[in-house]
């Protein structure tokens, strides 16, 4: 069965083409319906991380962009290094804390899930994001993490279980599981 497979696989695996792939313009993007999802980055400071959520954010469609603090916003060459011109298109906005992006959202009918290492936090895989909810989920700086006051105002925390001697991920790969776990769950 394995050989069939490799054989099979070996003629069908010609790489799609860019313009093969029918994306969306920018001004399409634009337009197109999003997943109810904010992701807030807290105090990121990496142009290279935030430019790579940026690409995620695109390539699942989300909502909106969070800049919270010192995270850097387009344009920026840094950014767009690691964005290739997603910037340009996934909606975002700054707040001068994560607090005060967090007290907002929430007026604004979302519900709030930091991603960190807490007591009593929800590991990913357990988590079943409910259709008609609007979530935001907020990640923080590489180092320190998200302010425990943003942690204390989130409606709860998501965490990712680990296995290695490391006690943490990198902020932007971080963003890239949660967004594509909320993706599967909510569009697939």
């Amino acid at each position: 069965m394995l050989s069939t497979f490799r054989t099979f696989a070996h003629n069908m695996m010609r790489k799609v083409r860019t313009i093969e792939m029918q994306r969306l313009t920018v001004e399409e993007f634009r337009q197109a319906e999003k997943m109810p999802l904010v992701v807030v980055l807290d105090d990121v400071r990496s142009m290279h991380n935030v430019g790579s959520v940026f690409r995620t954010a695109d390539c699942f469609r989300v909502q909106e962009l969070v800049l919270c603090g010192i995270t850097g916003c387009p344009p920026h060459a840094e950014l767009h290094k690691t964005a290739l011109g997603a910037e340009d298109c996934v909606s975002w906005r700054h707040f001068p804390t994560a607090l005060e992006a967090v007290h907002q959202l929430k007026e604004e009918g979302f519900t709030v899930l930091s991603v960190e290492q807490v007591e009593h936090s929800t590991k990913l895989p357990s988590f079943v994001p409910e259709h008609g909810i609007k979530y935001a989920i907020v990640f923080g700086n590489e180092v320190k993490g998200v302010h425990q006051e943003v942690v204390d105002a989130s409606d709860g925390c998501l965490e990712i279980p680990q296995l290695g001697t490391k006690h943490s991920m990198n902020v932007s790969v971080t963003a890239g599981i949660v967004i594509y776990h909320f993706a599967r769950e909510i569009i697939y």
